[in-house]
């Protein structure tokens, strides 16, 4: 019950700013997963090679580690909203030019810009949120705008089956420019960060040298343990996650004789809609639940480990129900874990370097899976990518044991 009160009495400015990052991270994972939805019909016409395929997904995640840590800075000299909007604009510009390629190398160039603006939009909508938000709403609020991920990709799911239904692979990029318009509303009715504020005014001008000694705070005690603990949290669980759902849609959709399963256009979407709305969804938007009811570190820890148990049996079932059975309770825990990296990252660091430290730990772990997709395709192409999966659960069981060492931080007041 005083739940419900102390979520009645957020005010529209709060709720603004909730909305502003939820649709920014909604849309991000809707104009990323175009790719993967994709990707079955841009090997056939590119003449791409599974391992190829998977470079250009790699190369992109490099990206979003290098925009991460680069609209970081942006955001902590700028601004939170003025970086959220350049980095909204920057992925949606180039999702529409991916459209346009005819060849493996611009496809490459335009994949790698977009990787930027995805990286970027993360930390700054979640430092956002952090910084607006009550102590008590924090955790819950921050994974509401993270259980958005599985909405644009539902979305996305759903508008590339249809497109694909009457057109090419090169229309649905084209959709993907869209949410550029969202930045119209971000820049008349979102307010900035107050926390932000008052530590820009009270700092003044910031130099290049200051921001670098700032950010090299996070490598020093007390924070250096944390800092690596997040990270490399995040990093396991982004080379099981991205190297699972980067291939699930190819894996669904090819055929059997080439290690898929033989879904159709519809099909797939709609094996992946219901995946993504009845697991990645609740997934996400759980986690904040359960994070104030057993803590943020147990969490983790309950989270990784059962998508580790589920990741093998995904791999090795073969019915369509028992695929979308498996699937969904895999994309439930195996997704539902990355709404904590904001909570704890936005509680471990001071509002100096807190856009900063997450793209750190988060994006920086991005860049270090980058090499899953091409690694997932590589060992796929050699031995199945039902083979290539349990890469995938071996890499939640190892995000479970680093999360055991991260720090306790329910109920911590920002600084």
């Amino acid at each position: 019950m005083a739940t419900a009160v102390t979520f009645a009495q957020v005010t529209s400015a709060q709720r603004r700013t909730l909305l502003a990052a939820a649709l920014g991270w909604m849309l991000d994972a809707f104009d990323a997963m175009l790719y993967a939805l994709v990707l079955t019909y841009i090997m056939r016409d590119l003449g791409m090679s599974k391992a190829t395929a998977g470079f250009l997904g790699s190369l992109t995640l490099l990206a979003s580690g290098i925009g991460g840590v680069a609209f970081g800075f942006i955001a902590d000299r700028v601004g939170r909203k003025r970086a959220l909007m350049l980095s909204i604009l920057t992925y949606s510009i180039c999702s529409f030019a991916s459209g346009l390629s005819t060849s493996v190398l611009m496809l490459a160039i335009f994949r790698f810009v977009l990787g930027l603006g995805m990286g970027g939009e993360w930390n700054t909508g979640a430092t956002l949120v952090a910084e607006t938000w009550p102590t008590e709403l924090r955790a819950k609020a921050i994974a509401i705008v993270q259980s958005s991920w599985a909405i644009g990709y539902a979305l996305a799911a759903l508008v590339a089956g249809i497109v694909l239904h009457y057109a090419d692979w090169r229309m649905v990029f084209f959709v993907g420019i869209f949410p550029a318009l969202v930045t119209l509303w971000i820049q008349k009715d979102v307010p900035e960060s107050e926390m932000w504020r008052t530590q820009r005014a009270a700092t003044g001008t910031i130099r290049s040298t200051a921001d670098a000694q700032g950010f090299l705070r996070i490598f020093q005690p007390p924070f250096a343990k944390d800092t690596f603990a997040l990270l490399f949290m995040n990093f396991f669980g982004m080379f099981a996650w991205w190297g699972l759902f980067t291939w699930m849609p190819p894996y669904l959709s090819l055929p059997i004789a080439q290690g898929g399963r033989g879904f159709g256009v519809m099909g797939t979407t709609t094996l992946l809609v219901v995946l993504n709305l009845f697991g990645m969804f609740p997934g996400y938007a759980s986690f904040g639940w359960v994070a104030d009811h057993l803590g943020r570190r147990k969490s983790f820890i309950l989270y990784t480990f059962i998508a580790a148990l589920l990741v093998p049996l995904y791999a090795m079932v073969r019915a369509p129900w028992a695929l979308l059975v498996a699937g969904t309770v895999v994309a439930f825990f195996g997704t539902g874990f990355f709404s904590g990296s904001g909570i704890i990252g936005s509680e471990i660091f001071p509002t100096s370097v807190r856009a900063r430290a997450l793209g750190f730990t988060y994006n920086g772990a991005r860049t270090m899976s980058a090499i899953s997709p091409y690694v997932i395709g590589r060992v796929g192409q050699v031995k199945g990518l039902s083979w290539a999966f349990y890469l995938c659960g071996l890499s939640f069981f190892l995000a479970c044991l680093v999360a055991t060492q991260l720090p306790e931080t329910k109920g911590k007041q920002l600084e």
